[in-house]
């Protein structure tokens, strides 16, 4: 490799580095190339060096690896989409990039079309090269496991047929071969590699395509092995306003064949046809979510409206989340809860992740998953019932809670544990500052702070007494009276006789 090469950098994310180069001067385009590559090692092909270096001529253009691949911190298990979508974030978040015209081939189409439906407002455009929202091809599973340990045993070795699947015209050169075969072996190990193709059979972004907002080119050749024509048709359809270019060919990968026929229109799209967007900020807004009373998302301190989550299982998805409290939830768990009964799971994860999808874009964020597990990020998010539990004194805890935890789900399994807390606690605060207050004269405000504790807990007999020792202590013999009939008519619900009224 050359000086020319842009020098390595890194951005943190969440349990790894995420290693990305940029270069070049223009509109800000960030890309994700396909499957496993090694965006420092790539320079090395003179193919792969000019269709870099013809990015850099008219755009500033960032690259990286994705996580556990090439020069990014190689792990265990690849991250599923979801985590995905949040490392491209985290890139541009590091990079300092408000927002970005996507460049994106293979499978890192449906992240960048999951993150344009996420994050619209950090898309500038979004050109698909080879990908298409689904790509995994008609097999069976047997076929497709199969497949995947044939290619995975061959990878970096003399055998491997990536050459002949994914750059076809390339297939007789023998040098590309060789160096391509040392490159596979940068890019990925081969248990990382079973872990991607594993994943590209399970993502599946239809979905979430009519939600796309944002200008669209896809560039297809049409003999393409790896991701069909038809998927590519496909894909373009369901994007609104999405334009196809098909190209003759059938190498997948973007650099083989000729450069010029597509990068031309990618130049134009890029710097002439595509209107942009008013100036965004990178500084996320405050971001509140109220449970207590009543479920509201407040962005800046400004309500989302209802039509703004695009589902009502996107709400309630969002709901489960703050009632856990930041603790992961498994996706089974919160599969069963938003399509109780179903049981495919590959295509109900893929439905999650729609769903995960739109609840990111009402948050600008604040949700963390994985192939596993998700949760509520509480460092991007604040709640009410957080700012509850982390009350000092009494009478913070009486002024943070106003009212039941999510009343419109009182009866679902998984609000009642937080609902009880969160009762208890006012419960408890609100019987000493009432007492207190009491004690101190100001009968009034004893009785007001009683009301609402009968109101969170009608079958609390001590919050009863209490108002109505409160409202004789205020002189409002009459409304004692009331609150005492009330008393008796809650407690005899459950059997248990209240002392006649005495003035």
């Amino acid at each position: 490799m050359g000086e020319s090469v842009p020098p390595i950098q890194f951005a943190p994310a969440r349990g790894a580095r995420l290693a990305y180069q940029i270069w070049g001067s223009g509109p800000t385009m960030v890309a994700i190339p396909p499957l496993a590559q090694n965006i420092e090692a790539a320079w090395e092909w003179p193919d792969i060096r000019a269709m870099l270096d013809r990015f850099g001529s008219f755009s500033r253009y960032l690259v990286f690896d994705k996580r556990g691949t090439g020069a990014s911190d190689r792990q265990s298990q690849i991250p599923g989409i979801d985590e995905r979508v949040e490392d491209i974030r985290a890139v541009m978040d590091h990079a300092e990039i408000d927002s970005a015209h996507l460049f994106v081939q293979s499978d890192g189409g449906p992240m960048a079309m999951v993150f344009a439906a996420t994050y619209p407002h950090r898309v500038d455009s979004l050109t698909l090269m080879g990908s298409a929202a689904t790509l995994l091809p008609p097999w069976s599973e047997e076929e497709r496991v199969m497949r995947r340990e044939r290619q995975v045993s061959e990878w970096g070795t003399p055998a491997s047929r990536m050459v002949d699947f994914f750059a076809p015209s390339l297939a007789a050169n023998q040098e590309y071969r060789s160096w391509h075969q040392r490159y596979e072996r940068l890019c990925a190990t081969a248990d990382s590699l079973r872990d991607l193709l594993d994943l590209t059979a399970e993502i599946d972004a239809t979905e979430i395509l009519s939600k796309i907002d944002t200008p669209t080119l896809v560039i297809h050749r049409v003999g393409d092995k790896a991701v069909s024509i038809d998927a590519g048709r496909q894909t373009a359809a369901a994007i609104p306003g999405a334009r196809l270019l098909e190209l003759p060919g059938d190498d997948h990968f973007a650099y083989v064949g000729d450069l010029d026929e597509w990068m031309g229109e990618v130049e134009r799209f890029v710097t002439g046809t595509v209107q942009p967007k008013s100036p965004t900020t990178s500084q996320r807004p405050p971001v509140h979510i109220a449970t207590l009373g009543r479920f509201a998302v407040e962005i800046d301190g400004v309500e989302v409206p209802t039509a703004a989550w695009g589902s009502r299982l996107a709400r309630q998805l969002c709901k489960r989340l703050v009632a856990a409290r930041g603790w992961p939830l498994t996706r089974e768990e919160l599969i069963d809860m938003l399509w109780p009964g179903e049981a495919d799971m590959s295509r109900l994860s893929a439905r999650l992740s729609v769903q995960l999808s739109a609840v990111r874009r009402v948050l600008t964020g604040g949700v963390i998953a994985d192939r596993e597990s998700v949760r509520l990020d509480l460092e991007e998010v604040s709640t009410d019932l957080e700012e509850l539990y982390k009350a000092v004194d009494d009478r913070a805890v009486v002024a943070a809670y106003v009212g039941e935890f999510l009343p419109e789900d009182r009866y679902g399994d998984w609000s009642r544990g937080p609902r009880d807390e969160a009762t208890s606690r006012f419960v408890a605060a609100g019987r000493r500052v009432a007492q207190e207050e009491l004690s101190y004269g100001n009968a009034p405000i004893a009785a007001d702070v009683a009301r609402r504790l009968v109101t969170a807990d009608r079958y609390d007999s001590a919050s009863h007494e209490l108002l109505v020792n409160s409202l004789l202590a205020a002189g409002e013999t009459g409304e004692a009276q009331r609150a005492h009939q009330a008393w008796t008519e809650s407690m005899a619900e459950i059997d248990i006789k209240v002392r006649p009224f005495q003035s």
